[in-house]
């Protein structure tokens, strides 16, 4: 029940927090204050959920750490998408034609922290966590990842092959930085650093949700397997490359710290708390 209980209140913070953000985003500045708004509520409502049912505190979202584990994560998330822009721009893939929209890219600010906040807290803080305790971390990682990729099938310009990236270089991923780390610190900000370098910076598509008003005034063109076409780069063979290196990355450093759950461990413990008398 525990796990329904924060699904369900994660998932309506997530309905909520999308909808203020949708219902101004034709105002840049009202995006960037109720996104930034909808993010630290997403914070808030999963440490309290977690606390109302498993009797704790929330440690992967401490306040502790909260702004170095944010501020590393962001900054392998831009690194890593403006090496798939550079890769692309080397190969005459895509053009900066200028400066794009300012104001357009402070919107986008709020707006990916919104969508980054509140997709860690549903897919990493939640589902990759529980289910993790059951399965072990492999198994977890690969069941969340695939359902990330596949709710991104939803967005206008979806592919089945963009949805098949997107779960490989994000949901992969994310869930092993989660697993490296054991915060939802370092995920939102890699996840929030890729975004916003997407759409806020480089001017692209984020998975296939329709074109950006971002900082530079830009242009793609090329082989869609390179380019990821009309999905944005994250459908780019470049993008998973690059995802697939770190979620190895990742992996590594979880198994070295110790971070990786075991099924035989876990589960039987489940399962023997399960068969106690009540």
């Amino acid at each position: 029940m525990r796990f329904v209980r924060q699904l369900l209140a994660v998932i309506a913070v997530y309905a909520i927090g999308g909808g203020a953000v949708n219902a101004v985003k034709d105002n840049d500045w009202l995006t960037l204050v109720v996104g930034l708004a909808a993010a630290a509520f997403a914070v808030l409502v999963y440490g309290w959920v977690v606390r109302r049912t498993e009797h704790r505190p929330a440690l992967d979202v401490a306040r502790e750490g909260a702004a170095a584990g944010t501020g590393r994560g962001m900054l392998i998330g831009l690194g890593m998408f403006a090496a798939v822009i550079a890769i692309l721009r080397t190969a005459g893939h895509y053009e900066i034609d200028g400066l794009g929209s300012p104001s357009g890219a402070m919107g986008l600010i709020g707006f990916m922290a919104a969508v980054s906040v509140a997709e860690e807290v549903v897919y990493r803080g939640v589902l990759f966590r529980i289910i993790e305790e059951r399965t072990g971390t492999y198994p977890a990682l690969a069941l969340t990842g695939v359902v990330f990729g596949l709710s991104h099938l939803l967005n206008e310009n979806a592919t089945l092959w963009g949805a098949a990236a997107i779960a490989i270089e994000a949901g992969f991923m994310l869930a092993a930085a989660y697993a490296a780390t054991r915060t939802l610190w370092f995920p939102i900000g890699l996840h929030f650093g890729w975004n916003f370098a997407a759409a806020g910076i480089f001017s692209t598509e984020v998975s296939g949700s329709g074109a950006n008003r971002g900082l530079l005034d830009t242009s793609a063109s090329g082989p869609e397997l390179l380019t990821g076409g009309g999905f944005g780069p994250e459908g780019s063979v470049y993008a998973v490359g690059f995802g697939v290196l770190l979620t190895i990355a990742f992996l590594w450093l979880a198994r070295r710290r110790g971070n990786i759950v075991p099924r035989s461990r876990r589960a039987a413990h489940a399962d023997s708390v399960a068969t106690l008398p009540r």
